[in-house]
């Protein structure tokens, strides 16, 4: 019965890795959309001076506090996809430890 309590805590795990994906798509969002804000105010502020259209694009994403915005948004995106790919290998090894105790009670001598 060992194995039915590892294949549960690999779920119970899978479970608590989900609220965390939760939360880090949360703060993705947030960053998101702090950055998008931040890049549209400092684009119109490029267009008021003149600054040709051309070039807007780098001048804008060049900037300190923009990129930093950016750098942010990345991050929390690293943090949501390694989320995911967690739960992904949670539920892997849940199921091949589900797959040993089928075969484990299968056998003959169990029988």
């Amino acid at each position: 019965m060992m194995l039915y309590h590892d294949i549960m805590a690999e779920l119970d795990s899978a479970e608590e890795e989900l609220k965390s994906l939760k939360e880090s798509g949360y703060q993705l969002a947030q960053n998101e959309s702090e950055y998008r804000s931040a890049l549209r105010v400092l684009i119109l502020k490029e267009r008021d001076k003149g600054t040709p259209v051309s070039i807007i694009s780098d001048i804008c994403r060049g900037d300190e506090q923009i990129a930093e915005k950016k750098r942010l948004r990345d991050c929390a995106e690293a943090i949501y996809k390694a989320s995911q790919e967690a739960i992904q290998l949670k539920k892997l090894r849940a199921r091949i430890m589900n797959e040993q105790l089928a075969r484990e009670w299968s056998t003959p001598e169990r029988i």
